[in-house]
């Protein structure tokens, strides 16, 4: 009888994660399917049933069997995963526990539960004539929705102006993705330290030091296993990353503090076939940890990371999984000591005057082992109209390098950077 191929939907599929999936062990018994765009899942303020409607017209009009629904992305593709998950019966963890992580209010009340590696933290009442910081939260401090994409609408603010400031930006921008996280509250049960809280709420917490850090892990059989710890690499003086580098150059007693931790918090959020991404800060001068924010999904910006140096794509452990397979890693098998993921941003409003085309991109890629190349935005393009960006700056480029030590993979970087030749008017000069 010959071997079935098993049928894997994926939500929000896109030509840069393909490939890396398609590098997972045993890819050629799976057949990967498309589920809703990218720009369906996350641009403009989207409806939950819709999209729960439309994925389903896709599956039901299927012929074939169902075998996997996964996804990487943040809202609402990890919460679609789980709904979707319990209508046709394939294995994801409970949408309580996604929410428990994704609601960044909720999140905080329960890993105190567990941890007092936290920030001090409360709400800002958004509905208030003049909103005040929460009790026992100083400047400087952040200020961010309950749930917003990648870093959009995070503030940081060091007094009562820019505190005002943050505030009516984020009353202007909230509903946006709040609004839909409604839909999904309504599904659960929420305890009573939720009763009244609801999606669009804005948390206030205080600014932590140090060195950022993200640990990767997954949950299965009810056992948390952290698999890869990496360094989150700012630009200088700026909040907005450089690069992420694996593995982390900490030390290991620190490193494994940070496993347990995230082991800790992950089986009381009960979390269970999946896998999980927590962004931490290190600080050296305390020896201290802290958790900035919990991710019920591993992180598909780091899949060619491991591929490098592990021989394997993280999305090997997210499949795995799905399927009801061993979703352990191998360690250290690939072909590079280190690997790093770094975004080439500009820091101030422009548009996009010139961009290699696609097959040029391909060559200057080709040209150095152990690089790939993904350029954000189009040509003409403004960058403020680009989506998924942080509050500071504008992603132009991804450039995935593997490397031997760190100078290498610099070295790796500024050839790209300079081989694209990416250019940019301003806005103002662009529309005279």
């Amino acid at each position: 009888m010959p071997h079935r191929p098993q049928n894997v939907f994926v939500l929000g599929l896109d030509d840069a994660n393909l490939p890396a999936l398609q590098t997972v062990p045993n890819a050629h018994d799976l057949r990967f399917h498309h589920l809703l765009s990218i720009e369906e899942l996350q641009q403009g303020e989207v409806s939950v049933p819709d999209l729960i409607d439309r994925a389903c017209k896709v599956l039901d009009g299927f012929d074939g069997t169902i075998d996997a629904i996964v996804g990487f992305w943040d809202f609402p593709v990890s919460t679609l995963v789980a709904v979707l998950g319990e209508r046709y019966g394939t294995r994801a963890t409970s949408l309580e526990s996604v929410v428990k992580c994704e609601h960044k209010y909720w999140s905080r009340l329960v890993q105190a539960e567990v941890v007092s590696e936290h920030p001090n933290f409360g709400r800002v009442d958004l509905d208030a004539d003049d909103p005040q910081p929460p009790e026992g939260v100083s400047f400087p401090m952040w200020l961010k929705p309950a749930l917003a994409y990648s870093s959009e609408l995070a503030y940081g603010v060091t007094d009562m102006t820019e505190f005002r400031e943050a505030v009516e930006k984020i009353r202007n921008g909230i509903q946006r993705v709040g609004r839909p996280f409604e839909y999904i509250l309504d599904q659960l049960e929420l305890p009573p330290e939720m009763a009244g809280v609801g999606a669009q709420v804005c948390l206030a917490e205080e600014t932590l030091e140090g060195l950022q850090v993200a640990v990767e892990g997954y949950v299965h059989d009810g056992e948390a296993t952290v698999y890869g710890v990496l360094d989150s690499i700012n630009y200088p003086d700026s909040t907005s990353f450089l690069r992420h580098q694996y593995p982390s150059a900490l030390p290991a007693p620190v490193q494994q503090r940070l496993r347990d931790v995230s082991e800790r918090v992950m089986r009381h959020i009960g979390m269970n076939e999946a896998t999980f991404s927590i962004e931490f800060f290190y600080n050296p001068r305390t020896d201290s940890i802290a958790i900035l924010e919990i991710n019920p999904r591993h992180s598909q910006s780091h899949a060619e990371l491991f591929q490098y140096v592990d021989g394997v794509p993280n999305h090997h452990s997210m499949l795995a999984l799905a399927l009801g397979n061993d979703p352990a890693l191998p360690n250290r098998e690939g072909p590079y000591a280190l690997a790093a993921k770094w975004y080439f941003r500009w820091f101030t409003d422009g548009v996009v005057r010139q961009i290699p085309p696609a097959d040029e991109v391909a060559k200057i890629a080709e040209s150095v082992p152990g690089v790939r190349i993904d350029v954000v935005p189009e040509e003409a393009q403004r960058l403020s109209d680009v989506g998924q960006q942080d509050s500071y700056s504008y992603e132009v480029a991804h450039i995935f390098t593997g490397g031997d030590s760190e100078e290498e993979l610099r070295e790796k970087y500024d050839h790209c950077v300079a081989a694209l030749r990416l250019s940019f008017d301003s806005p103002t000069a662009h529309s005279a």
